[in-house]
Protein backbone atom coordinates (compact mmCIF):
# COMPACT_ATOMS: atom_id res chain seq x y z
CA UNK A 1 0.00 0.00 0.00
CA UNK A 2 2.52 2.41 0.62
CA UNK A 3 4.37 1.88 -2.41
CA UNK A 4 1.20 2.67 -4.24
CA UNK A 5 0.64 6.01 -2.27
CA UNK A 6 4.09 6.84 -2.95
CA UNK A 7 3.68 7.49 -6.57
CA UNK A 8 0.20 8.81 -5.68
CA UNK A 9 2.10 11.65 -3.87
CA UNK A 10 4.32 12.21 -7.43
CA UNK A 11 0.92 12.22 -9.49
CA UNK A 12 -0.76 14.49 -6.57
CA UNK A 13 1.89 16.96 -6.91
CA UNK A 14 2.14 17.28 -10.32
CA UNK A 15 -1.78 17.22 -11.05
CA UNK A 16 -1.96 19.82 -8.42
CA UNK A 17 0.21 22.14 -10.45
CA UNK A 18 -1.79 21.64 -13.82
CA UNK A 19 -4.83 22.12 -11.83
CA UNK A 20 -4.13 25.32 -10.77
CA UNK A 21 -2.21 26.59 -14.15
CA UNK A 22 -5.36 25.53 -16.15
CA UNK A 23 -8.28 26.68 -13.77
CA UNK A 24 -5.93 30.22 -13.12
CA UNK A 25 -6.25 31.08 -17.13
CA UNK A 26 -9.43 32.36 -17.61
CA UNK A 27 -11.40 33.93 -20.72
CA UNK A 28 -13.28 36.77 -20.23
CA UNK A 29 -15.41 39.58 -22.28
CA UNK A 30 -12.02 41.77 -22.20
CA UNK A 31 -9.87 38.96 -23.07
CA UNK A 32 -7.69 36.32 -21.12
CA UNK A 33 -6.44 36.75 -17.93
CA UNK A 34 -5.14 35.57 -14.71
CA UNK A 35 -7.16 34.01 -11.07
CA UNK A 36 -4.72 32.77 -9.35
CA UNK A 37 -7.10 33.12 -6.23
CA UNK A 38 -8.83 30.34 -8.42
CA UNK A 39 -6.51 28.00 -9.19
CA UNK A 40 -4.92 28.13 -6.02
CA UNK A 41 -7.89 27.15 -4.03
CA UNK A 42 -9.18 24.43 -6.76
CA UNK A 43 -5.20 22.94 -6.51
CA UNK A 44 -5.62 23.13 -2.52
CA UNK A 45 -8.67 21.41 -2.75
CA UNK A 46 -7.72 18.83 -5.36
CA UNK A 47 -4.85 17.73 -2.82
CA UNK A 48 -6.88 17.32 0.31
CA UNK A 49 -9.43 15.46 -1.72
CA UNK A 50 -6.30 13.18 -3.04
CA UNK A 51 -5.18 12.93 1.11
CA UNK A 52 -8.56 12.55 2.50
CA UNK A 53 -8.92 9.40 -0.27
CA UNK A 54 -5.82 8.15 0.88
CA UNK A 55 -6.54 7.96 4.32
CA UNK A 56 -9.68 6.57 3.69
CA UNK A 57 -7.87 4.03 1.93
CA UNK A 58 -5.50 3.26 4.51
CA UNK A 59 -8.32 3.20 7.33
CA UNK A 60 -10.28 0.78 4.88
CA UNK A 61 -7.21 -1.72 4.51
CA UNK A 62 -6.80 -1.40 8.81
CA UNK A 63 -10.28 -2.09 8.91
CA UNK A 64 -10.64 -4.93 6.08
CA UNK A 65 -7.39 -6.63 7.62
CA UNK A 66 -8.83 -7.20 11.32
CA UNK A 67 -12.61 -7.98 9.77
CA UNK A 68 -10.86 -10.74 8.06
CA UNK A 69 -9.22 -12.36 11.36
CA UNK A 70 -12.65 -12.01 12.83
CA UNK A 71 -14.01 -13.40 9.85
CA UNK A 72 -11.93 -16.57 9.89
CA UNK A 73 -12.47 -17.08 13.92
CA UNK A 74 -15.82 -16.56 13.47
CA UNK A 75 -15.91 -19.63 10.56
CA UNK A 76 -14.32 -21.77 12.96
CA UNK A 77 -17.74 -22.47 14.44
CA UNK A 78 -19.38 -26.19 13.92
CA UNK A 79 -22.31 -25.61 10.79
CA UNK A 80 -24.61 -23.27 10.00
CA UNK A 81 -23.66 -20.91 12.97
CA UNK A 82 -19.88 -20.54 11.73
CA UNK A 83 -21.37 -19.97 8.04
CA UNK A 84 -23.53 -16.89 9.84
CA UNK A 85 -21.29 -15.31 12.05
CA UNK A 86 -18.38 -15.57 9.52
CA UNK A 87 -21.10 -13.30 7.47
CA UNK A 88 -22.19 -11.19 9.81
CA UNK A 89 -18.63 -10.25 11.39
CA UNK A 90 -17.49 -9.31 7.41
CA UNK A 91 -20.94 -7.65 6.72
CA UNK A 92 -20.66 -5.53 9.68
CA UNK A 93 -16.88 -4.52 9.27
CA UNK A 94 -18.01 -3.53 5.48
CA UNK A 95 -20.67 -1.52 7.02
CA UNK A 96 -18.71 0.38 9.56
CA UNK A 97 -16.04 0.91 6.74
CA UNK A 98 -17.93 2.45 4.29
CA UNK A 99 -19.98 4.75 6.88
CA UNK A 100 -17.12 6.09 8.75
CA UNK A 101 -15.39 6.45 5.47
CA UNK A 102 -17.81 8.46 3.96
CA UNK A 103 -17.77 10.39 7.31
CA UNK A 104 -14.86 11.09 7.37
CA UNK A 105 -14.90 12.53 3.42
CA UNK A 106 -18.19 14.74 4.05
CA UNK A 107 -16.41 16.13 7.63
CA UNK A 108 -13.76 17.42 5.26
CA UNK A 109 -16.14 18.64 3.00
CA UNK A 110 -18.19 20.29 5.01
CA UNK A 111 -14.85 22.30 6.65
CA UNK A 112 -13.75 23.25 3.19
CA UNK A 113 -17.21 24.45 2.16
CA UNK A 114 -17.03 26.51 5.37
CA UNK A 115 -13.94 28.30 4.86
CA UNK A 116 -14.13 28.83 1.61
CA UNK A 117 -17.37 30.68 2.44
CA UNK A 118 -15.82 33.13 4.21
CA UNK A 119 -13.06 33.61 1.78
CA UNK A 120 -15.61 34.76 -1.36
CA UNK A 121 -17.95 36.77 0.85
CA UNK A 122 -18.16 40.41 0.31
CA UNK A 123 -19.83 42.59 2.47
CA UNK A 124 -21.73 45.63 0.62
CA UNK A 125 -23.55 47.89 2.84
CA UNK A 126 -24.28 46.12 6.06
CA UNK A 127 -25.40 43.08 3.85
CA UNK A 128 -23.07 39.83 3.02
CA UNK A 129 -22.72 38.85 -0.57
CA UNK A 130 -21.33 34.96 -1.43
CA UNK A 131 -20.22 34.34 -4.52
CA UNK A 132 -21.45 30.44 -4.71
CA UNK A 133 -20.31 29.72 -8.24
CA UNK A 134 -16.62 30.36 -7.90
CA UNK A 135 -17.12 28.46 -4.05
CA UNK A 136 -18.70 25.56 -5.76
CA UNK A 137 -16.49 25.72 -8.81
CA UNK A 138 -13.24 25.49 -6.32
CA UNK A 139 -14.81 22.95 -4.05
CA UNK A 140 -14.98 20.87 -7.69
CA UNK A 141 -11.61 19.89 -6.90
CA UNK A 142 -11.72 18.06 -3.97
CA UNK A 143 -13.78 15.19 -5.78
CA UNK A 144 -11.46 14.90 -8.47
CA UNK A 145 -8.76 14.10 -6.17
CA UNK A 146 -11.27 11.72 -4.21
CA UNK A 147 -12.01 9.91 -7.34
CA UNK A 148 -8.51 10.23 -8.93
CA UNK A 149 -6.82 8.16 -5.87
CA UNK A 150 -10.10 5.52 -5.94
CA UNK A 151 -8.82 5.56 -9.40
CA UNK A 152 -5.30 4.57 -8.49
CA UNK A 153 -6.60 2.14 -5.54
CA UNK A 154 -8.92 0.20 -8.08
CA UNK A 155 -6.02 0.03 -11.21
CA UNK A 156 -3.09 -0.37 -8.87
CA UNK A 157 -4.33 -4.14 -7.90
CA UNK A 158 -8.18 -3.68 -6.37
CA UNK A 159 -7.03 -3.45 -3.06
CA UNK A 160 -10.33 -3.86 -1.33
CA UNK A 161 -10.73 -6.81 -3.54
CA UNK A 162 -7.57 -8.51 -2.41
CA UNK A 163 -8.75 -7.70 1.30
CA UNK A 164 -12.22 -9.16 0.43
CA UNK A 165 -10.31 -12.47 -1.11
CA UNK A 166 -7.86 -12.89 1.63
CA UNK A 167 -10.65 -13.33 3.98
CA UNK A 168 -12.70 -15.73 1.98
CA UNK A 169 -9.28 -17.59 1.51
CA UNK A 170 -9.06 -17.65 5.22
CA UNK A 171 -12.31 -18.50 6.08
CA UNK A 172 -12.25 -21.47 3.45
CA UNK A 173 -9.67 -22.66 4.95
CA UNK A 174 -10.30 -22.64 8.53
CA UNK A 175 -13.77 -24.55 7.63
CA UNK A 176 -11.94 -27.03 5.41
CA UNK A 177 -13.33 -25.59 2.16
CA UNK A 178 -10.41 -24.64 -0.48
CA UNK A 179 -7.37 -26.32 -1.58
CA UNK A 180 -9.46 -27.55 -4.72
CA UNK A 181 -12.17 -29.19 -2.52
CA UNK A 182 -15.67 -29.28 -3.53
CA UNK A 183 -18.26 -27.81 -0.91
CA UNK A 184 -19.96 -31.18 -1.57
CA UNK A 185 -17.05 -33.67 -0.27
Amino acid sequence: LWAEYQICFIFIAFFAVVIFALVSHTHGPEGSAWDFDAGGLTAVTFVVGALTSILAGFIGMMVAVYANARTAVSAKKEGEAGWMASFNAAFRAGGVMGFSLCAISMVVLYVLAVLYRSHFSVEDKGKTYINYKMLFECLAGYGLGGSAIAMFGRVGGGIFTKAADVGADLSGKVIGVGDGKKLDE
